[in-house]
């Protein structure tokens, strides 16, 4: 390569170099600024993760502790003690209160049995509660007695025995049972033929409906 060429080959690297170095200096801090938000937006992602691990364990250990206390009313006093973070804590802790109550009463007719409906339907009724929490509550209430109005039961048994809902088995033996109350005999076996040959039915659930067939006077298989 000749020296003119040689010449214009550095002079061309050194405009090259100026230019590059007057564009980081004009926008270089924009460089630094996007690297310092990626890193700071890392960590904060990092740190709020952290915390609400913290939260959940905190929340978990409480409620360990306060379920495992022997006497009834201690139990009581430790999960009032209990604050939620959020709403599905709060779900949680509505829960295990209300069942906590159920657990410690001598009949569903006692006011303690109906504090404890009465905590499970205000939690289903919370506005925009997650469906599963709100199908738990509302199957919890209607084994404890329901809500005190038999029509209402009977919409809200409708809802949880849909096809596919979570507690559909229970709904179903609960709907049987209150058509056995009503007197409509012929409506309550129909409803524990479908209880029988339902899947997610357990074998003792399934095994009770054949019994409670049986003992109707009705053959468990449709005739």
């Amino acid at each position: 390569m000749s020296n003119p060429e040689s010449f214009i080959d550095e002079v061309t690297e050194e405009v090259r170099r100026d230019r590059l170095y007057a564009l980081l200096r004009r926008w270089g801090w924009v460089a630094i600024l996007a690297v310092i938000l990626l890193v700071g937006g890392a960590a904060w992602t990092e740190w709020q993760r952290s915390q609400s691990e913290a939260r959940a364990q905190a929340f978990g250990d409480a409620l360990l502790a306060a379920l495992t206390e022997p006497e009834p009313a201690a139990r009581m006093e430790a999960l009032a003690a209990i604050a939620p973070a959020d709403a599905p804590q709060q779900a949680v802790l509505t829960l295990l209160t209300a069942a906590a109550e159920l657990a410690g009463v001598e009949t569903l007719d006692s006011p303690e049995a109906a504090a404890a409906r009465a905590r499970l339907v205000a939690l289903a009724e919370t506005p925009d509660l997650d469906s599963s929490y709100r199908q738990l509550a509302l199957i919890k209430a209607l084994l404890a007695g329901g809500t005190g109005e038999a029509a209402q039961d009977a919409i809200l048994l409708e809802e949880l025995a849909a096809p596919g809902a979570p507690y559909r088995p229970l709904a179903l033996e609960l709907q049987a049972i209150a058509a056995l109350e009503a007197g409509d005999t012929a409506t309550a076996i129909t409803l524990l033929r479908l209880l029988t040959e339902d899947a997610e039915a357990t074998e003792p659930l399934r095994r009770r409906a054949r019994q409670l067939i049986v003992a109707l006077g009705a053959s468990p298989e449709p005739a």
